[in-house]
């Protein structure tokens, strides 16, 4: 072969992989006298914490439906997590009717069944937009009632159903929102690339109470007498708008990655402004995107509990109140918070982890 067209890591030699587990530790964990240190400190501190704390959260802690004698018998040596079996129906469901109370743990499953969908693959295509109208219908049909259903009025909505609505449905409805805006912030139009600016500078420039307390106190003055708009619905379209405004900064610094040749290249296929966007500048933008993307999705699940300042009892505040307002579990409260922190750290690994899989799914066709 010519050496003239042998790619440039010809000489080197290839890499090489690691034969043990010992050759990888020499190499992450004591390849310097100071990361060694550090090692041994770390081994240190972790010997001497973890049979605290596996002593406490599982060996001597208090499992299952057990009577409250028992988890204060076992106060101060081992965790009660007994709480959870006491208060899982307040901590999930909020005053939701008991009896109705199958109705909200179905719509987690369909909620759920959404994010697993979406994330497939095959379903990226026009049916996905069916599938979100399905089921955002059957949603609000199984938590509000009616067509055969016990109506069960918004304001006896909470706990983990109000917390996936609202972030579920927030990243759904304001991603589409965020592009358009990204798009119309990089129009040659100038009313709506004016409009685009004047809109994200204004949303990102004020913390996301400030917009909810707006939809719920402010947007209420300006309605004709005598129309209402659910506290719930306020909240949502509230939390869209918001979320919008950052996505679309993500989605144009994607834009701005894609090399100019792209654009350049489309319009000389003659492609008009929407499909050059749809098929060739938007998929690049938007694989280039998904870090910024992920990351206003997971602030997004753990900001909704801000909406408890406007009196809708979202999953953390329904936490909170199931042991509050019983004296005789709340010395029990860590426990009943830690089980609130697992939840949300479910949802946001799982987001996080799919990402980083997207991420580098994506990447394939462009390695080298």
């Amino acid at each position: 072969m010519d050496k003239t067209l042998a790619p440039a890591s010809a000489g080197l030699p290839p890499p090489q992989r690691h034969a043990s587990a010992w050759a990888w530790a020499r190499e992450n964990l004591f390849s310097t006298p100071l990361n060694t240190g550090i090692t041994l400190v770390t081994l240190a501190l972790l010997a001497w914490v973890l049979p605290k704390v596996l002593g406490w959260a599982v060996f001597d802690a208090v499992w299952g439906h057990a009577p409250l004698e028992q988890c204060q018998a076992a106060r101060g040596q081992g965790a009660c997590w007994a709480v959870v079996w006491e208060k899982f129906h307040f901590m999930m469901f909020g005053v939701y009717p008991y009896e109705e109370s199958w109705r909200a743990a179905l719509s987690i499953g369909v909620m759920c069944s959404l994010l697993v969908v979406s994330a497939l693959k095959r379903f990226w295509n026009a049916r996905l937009i069916l599938i979100w109208v399905v089921g955002l219908a059957l949603t609000f049909w199984l938590m509000g009632g009616g067509l055969g259903l016990t109506p069960v009025r918004a304001e006896q909505w909470g706990g983990l159903p109000v917390t996936l609505i609202l972030s579920i449905f927030g990243i759904g409805l304001a991603f589409p929102l965020g592009v358009l805006l990204a798009l119309g912030r990089r129009s040659k139009l100038p009313l709506i690339r004016a409009f685009s600016i004047i809109y994200i500078e204004v949303i990102r420039g004020v913390p996301l109470i400030t917009v909810l307390f707006m939809a719920s106190v402010m947007f209420a003055l300006f309605l004709p007498e005598g129309l209402r708009i659910e506290q719930l619905i306020r909240a949502q379209v509230a939390i869209i708008l918001f979320v919008a405004a950052y996505l679309a900064e993500a989605v144009r610094g994607g834009l701005q990655a894609v090399p100019k040749g792209q654009y350049e290249a489309a319009e000389a296929l003659g492609l008009p402004y929407w499909k050059m966007m749809g098929l060739i500048i938007l998929p690049q933008a938007l694989r280039l995107s998904i870090p910024p993307i992920v990351n206003s999705f997971i602030s997004l699940f753990k900001d909704t509990s801000l909406v408890v300042i406007i009196a809708i009892y979202d999953f953390a505040y329904a936490v909170k109140k199931s042991v509050e307002t019983d004296f005789s579990w709340k010395p029990f409260f860590i426990e009943a918070f830690l089980f609130s922190i697992l939840i949300y750290w479910i949802f946001c690994y799982a987001m996080s982890k799919y990402s980083q899989w997207l991420e580098r799914d994506l990447a394939r066709g462009h390695q080298r």
